[in-house]
């Protein structure tokens, strides 16, 4: 999905073949884990589940400087609710990361620095989580080893910088018997941790791709699925019909495949670009996602798709990233933010 360098990023996706006709007849009601549960280590996540809002707008927050803003963690936007840091690296070991601070491509910023950024954020009730993966991450986790090394090296990064839990964004490909494996172990670890993930629209096309399987595997601890909803092509949305990115129906009418097979509202969420320079297609006005959050939780401002029901608990919006929503002026953050924030 993300992000070094957009401009290699495929454009293009195939309309999906799959079959996405609705397979549930209703959604499930999630249970969130406890925020601020203790481990016997006694690691505390600070802002757990349970504390982020009940509409929230999440942004991903750029360790490299590839042209967007450099921003330090404590100039992220307030209206930001979920920060994901971006992103772990892999190591030599299959599954394991470690995040590594760019100081010197965020003009010497320190550890020390960063770590006490994150603890400001906290207190304000942000909750700062680590995203593994990006459009070029080659984490792989396809077996009971691998899912062991990824729980265990998540968990130690939680305890080294505080964060709140983790972002999965793989993009190239994803074992869903074993990142489920090894997300429920990491939430047995850290109690009332934050687990969000952002696949691209052909990961959620159909229940049965290994990304859906993983998300209603976990969705007792799963706090949100925000799709990227760019970079993409056209795709079937749940009623059948081909939608062409960039456009509202686009947002409402794939949304409406996660909303009807399994995803409680609250776990779903609307993932777009801050400018057209972030993304390499897709790219919708901020007022454009207003509007899809307005026909889904309201059934008012839809295009020529309207669900038949209304999701007044959807969880809110993403965006790709807060440093090309600050080069770009805040506008997204600045639009989205009250208008998520303002729903029912």
């Amino acid at each position: 999905m993300h992000r070094i360098s957009r401009k290699n990023r495929r454009v293009g996706v195939a309309v999906a073949a799959a079959v996405c006709a609705l397979a549930f007849a209703g959604t499930a009601t999630a249970t969130q884990a406890g925020a601020g549960g203790v481990d016997e280590a006694g690691f505390q996540v600070s802002v757990g589940a349970e504390a982020v809002p009940k509409h929230a707008v999440t942004g991903y927050w750029q360790n490299f400087n590839n042209g967007a803003t450099v921003q330090k963690l404590a100039d992220v936007q307030d209206e930001y609710d979920i920060i994901a840091v971006a992103f772990a690296d892999a190591t030599g070991t299959p599954g394991q990361v470690k995040f590594n601070l760019d100081s010197a491509g965020l003009g010497g910023y320190t550890v020390d620095a960063f770590k006490a950024d994150i603890k400001a954020k906290q207190a304000a009730g942000k909750s700062v989580i680590l995203s593994v993966g990006g459009e070029k991450g080659t984490v792989a986790v396809n077996d009971a080893a691998s899912a062991t090394a990824f729980a265990d090296s998540v968990y130690a990064q939680m305890q080294e910088y505080g964060f709140d839990g983790v972002d999965i964004d793989l993009e190239n490909g994803l074992n869903s018997t074993y990142m489920s494996q090894a997300l429920k172990s990491l939430a047995q670890k850290a109690p009332g941790l934050v687990i969000t993930m952002a696949p691209q629209t052909i990961d959620m096309q159909s229940p049965q791709n290994e990304y859906f399987k993983t998300a209603l595997n976990i969705k007792d601890i799963l706090t949100v699925v925000n799709m990227q909803y760019y970079n993409s092509g056209s795709m079937l949305g749940c009623d059948g019909k081909v939608y062409s990115q960039g456009t509202v129906d686009f947002l409402t009418g794939l949304a409406c495949i996660q909303l009807e097979n399994g995803l409680d509202p609250s776990q779903v969420g609307i993932g777009t670009p801050a400018s057209t320079r972030a993304a390499g297609g897709g790219y919708v006005e901020p007022s454009v996602v207003n509007a899809a959050l307005d026909c889904l939780a309201k059934g008012t401002n839809c295009g020529s798709f309207k669900p038949s029901k209304t999701y007044p608990g959807i969880r809110g919006a993403m965006t790709w990233s807060t440093n090309w929503d600050a080069a770009a002026g805040s506008s997204w953050s600045g639009t989205v933010g009250p208008h998520v924030h303002g729903l029912p």
